[in-house]
């Protein structure tokens, strides 16, 4: 009697299998980031309007950019239609288009700048455990975009955040 083994298939050729079925079906791959000491999403916006001021102050081009010191092995696949979503206290919040990766140099060391979009796109709340740096985020597990005139604009920031914690939001 013969006994069937199933032949497990190595991870790079299933992630090889992912990556062209994601390019065949024109999926997204995003990247998640911790938006840290910002507590809201109306937070979040002003520290980026801020830092757009500081760069017009500067006569520096007005761009939003996050330094990180690794660049993504994935980036082809991150500017074919990817976002950066940020977390705030543990749920992902908001997403914005990424633009490009430059290559930087600081202290004589090699880094990434993570261009990405002036628009701020709040999203359904989705809970996320901390992490360092940055992580990949499948299309497939992206959260949707919050309709405009759904009316969470007019909640106050604790209620949504409760709301959030329960899961309602």
């Amino acid at each position: 009697m013969h006994i069937y083994k199933k032949k497990k298939m190595s991870k790079s050729v299933s992630r090889a299998r992912y990556r062209s079925i994601c390019r065949k079906y024109n999926m997204a791959l995003h990247l998640v980031k911790l938006s840290v000491g910002t507590e809201n999403f109306a937070d979040l916006a002003e520290w980026q309007q801020a830092r757009l001021l500081q760069a017009r102050a500067a006569g520096k081009p007005q761009e939003l950019m996050h330094v990180t010191r690794h660049a993504p092995k994935r980036a082809p696949e991150l500017l074919d239609g990817g976002s950066i979503y940020w977390v705030v206290k543990g749920f992902v919040i908001a997403r914005q288009k990424l633009l490009d990766f430059r290559a930087l140099e600081i202290d004589g060391k090699a880094h990434c700048g993570i261009v990405y979009d002036s628009v701020l796109v709040p999203v359904r709340s989705q809970p996320r455990r901390a992490f360092q740096g940055w992580r990949y985020l499948d299309a497939a597990d992206a959260p949707p975009d919050m309709a405009a005139g759904s009316g969470h604009e007019e909640l106050p920031e604790h209620l949504r955040q409760e709301l959030r914690a329960l899961g309602l939001l």
